[in-house]
């Protein structure tokens, strides 16, 4: 990861493509450890989580998750899914968060140094080049290792820097322990006394 001391760092954090991302590595990320790492690379002014909720659910997967990071140093954003019903008569939810996202962004890049996108969406393309035209440079958190490539090639190409989210696997991944997995210590050889 290329960043600079001091730097005036912020997070925007695209929840499902994260999400996506991530399942296809086999991974769980340990949201507080990433906001850590990212911490120790700069001056992180800011984290934001963007994700839409469904609201007339009673019980919500994602809603433990959102409580959790609006109490741990993250701003959310989230707004409302739209249920709608498409051309074939099939129901479809959508939560779209991009326009959020990238207004964020462009009201922040005054303050900043460095943006982190989190998302591999080739729609950023556009917003990555407006916030490098203010001075601003931008990293794109996804990942090449899936199959397919969750990130657009063309953003991966626009943005400054490409972080693999595979790499960041062993900084950010939640414990063994706390993903309900046994954990196993090793113990010195006793073959070897002379």
């Amino acid at each position: 990861m290329n960043f600079y001391p001091g730097e005036r760092i912020a997070l925007f954090i695209d929840g499902s493509n994260l999400h996506a991302a991530a399942r296809a590595l086999a991974f769980d990320i340990d949201y507080k450890r990433l906001l850590e790492l990212f911490s120790s690379k700069g001056k992180l002014i800011r984290a934001f989580y963007y994700t839409a909720l469904t609201e007339d659910q009673e019980y919500s997967p994602i809603r433990p998750l959102v409580d959790w990071l609006d109490y741990n140093g993250y701003t959310m954003v989230t707004k409302p899914t739209k249920e709608f019903t498409d051309s074939a008569g099939r129901r479809k939810i959508k939560g779209n968060m991009d326009i959020e996202l990238a207004i964020d962004v462009m009201g922040m890049a005054e303050s900043l140094d460095h943006v982190v996108i989190f998302s591999g969406d080739g729609d950023f393309r556009r917003l990555v080049e407006a916030v490098q035209s203010k001075g601003v440079r931008v990293s794109v958190v996804s990942t090449l290792c899936s199959h397919p490539p969750m990130i657009a090639d063309e953003l991966r190409r626009q943005a400054d820097n490409f972080i693999e989210l595979q790499d960041l696997r062993d900084s950010i991944t939640r414990p063994a322990e706390e993903r309900g997995e046994e954990v196993v210590i090793p113990v010195e050889s006793e073959m070897e006394s002379v």
